[in-house]
């Protein structure tokens, strides 16, 4: 099988044998702490986490509920109070509020939240009508999104009349209207029945590989974690902390089939024992 390369690869000239050009940061954390309140009465949701994510990564956390995985994502898509965060972190380069006044990131939640009464292509063109980008500065207009994410013919329908797997595909198109270089995903597929959850994984790593946005990954699953990632960070129970980190080498473009192999099973195995369950 062809792999294509991955915009982490390096394609502006050759280098050294042995030797393999280190991808831009994408986001920055060191010592990050969320702490709400203050003395006996302080809740600590986030603890210690330092973390480099890699520009053209897919990086998914895993852990168990409550151990500060969506808090995290949501420090650094600043909607998080920034008095109740500690510690250093950007988003590339940036502080989450100027990341967010840049529109460097983008944010897909469990529930795709989409307004109601606009159109397919009026909640994908919403970011354009905010921001009011110039269009022609964009390398995919809505409509060719919609198309990216499968959606084509579907362009003038309302969210009520659409499945869940299909109002979640709008989401994500509507999260890469802008072209953010990192894209936050809140256990996208969490609400979905297993054969729509395994199709639409599938179909992100199809968009994704359009893009060069860095992706952080929140799930419960351990399979959706070891397919979708090169990287899958292990979270301790509260006050969250990173536990370990567990590379996944598999070569990509990734193929369902993958997921009968013995090499998948045992890296989900070692998830699995990284987890403590």
């Amino acid at each position: 099988m062809t792999v294509a390369p991955r915009p982490t690869d390096n394609l502006d000239g050759p280098v050294e044998a042995g030797e393999r050009s280190p991808a831009p940061v994408a986001i920055e954390a060191r010592d990050v702490a969320v702490v709400y309140g203050r003395g006996a009465k302080a809740v600590v949701a986030l603890e210690g986490m330092s973390l480099d994510v890699r520009a053209g990564e897919f990086l998914t956390i895993i852990g168990s509920s409550g151990c500060g995985k969506s808090t995290f994502i949501k420090a650094v898509a600043d909607l998080i109070p920034q008095r109740f965060v500690q510690g250093h972190l950007t988003v590339v380069g940036k502080s989450p509020r100027e990341a967010r006044r840049d529109n460097a990131f983008a944010f897909v939640f469990q529930d795709p939240v989409l307004a109601p009464w606009r159109t397919v292509l009026q909640n994908v063109n919403l970011p354009l009508e905010v921001v009011r980008l110039d269009r022609r500065s964009l390398s995919r207009s809505p409509r060719e999104l919609i198309n990216l994410v499968g959606l084509h013919g579907f362009e003038d329908v309302l969210p009520a009349t659409l499945s869940g797997g299909m109002r979640q595909r709008v989401a994500i198109a509507r999260a890469l209207t802008l072209e953010p270089r990192v894209l936050l995903m809140d256990e996208p597929f969490g609400a979905l029945d297993e054969l729509t959850r395994e199709r639409m994984q599938d179909e992100l790593l199809a968009t994704w590989a359009t893009t060069n946005a860095a992706v952080v990954f929140i799930t419960h699953s351990i399979a959706e974690a070891v397919y979708l990632s090169d990287r899958v960070v292990i979270m301790t129970p509260r006050p969250g902390r990173m536990k370990t980190i567990v590379e996944i080498d598999f070569p990509r473009p990734r193929q369902s089939e993958l997921k009968t192999t013995v090499a998948f099973l045992e890296k989900t195995n070692e998830v699995r024992a990284a987890l403590g369950i």
